[in-house]
């Protein structure tokens, strides 16, 4: 275990952390109001897609450096993790989701449907709580 990338996991953690806090911060409680951000609403979307990269980076640092085996795929990876008792059922899922929506963002498959973007920030930032919380949570096991 002494392999594991520990201090740059929990850097990556800090960095979701203070994304999610600016979001937060900026995110208004209307979705008529986050319509209007302009240049604003481009800047949660960016912090947005930079938290799910970072999940998905921590996720990949922890399969790697455990060598539970080759990924094809990232989804591979989210199911090695689940598979080791890593994640959760539940954030396993959770992963899933916000990869498909990084991906949305990232593509921008034809316009972004602000409204149901809005949603799906303002339900999913718990989540990025959860992720960490249960990566803390693996940390803390390990017999270092």
């Amino acid at each position: 275990m002494k392999d594991l990338r520990i201090d740059i996991i929990k850097t990556k953690l800090k960095i979701i952390e203070e994304n999610i806090e600016i979001v937060k911060k900026f995110l208004p409680n209307t979705f008529k109001e986050f319509k209007s951000l302009g240049l604003l609403k481009d800047g949660i979307y960016k912090k947005i897609e930079a938290s799910i990269q970072e999940t998905l980076k921590i996720c990949s640092i922890i399969n790697a450096d455990l060598n539970l085996g080759i990924p094809a795929n990232r989804e591979d990876i989210i199911s090695s993790l689940f598979d080791k008792k890593i994640i959760s059922k539940k954030m396993r899922k959770i992963i899933h989701e916000l990869k498909g929506f990084r991906n949305f963002l990232v593509h921008r498959y034809g316009e972004i449907n602000d409204k149901i973007a809005f949603d799906d920030i303002k339900n999913g930032l718990a989540d990025f709580s959860l992720f960490k919380k249960e990566i803390n949570n693996f940390l803390n096991s390990l017999d270092l």
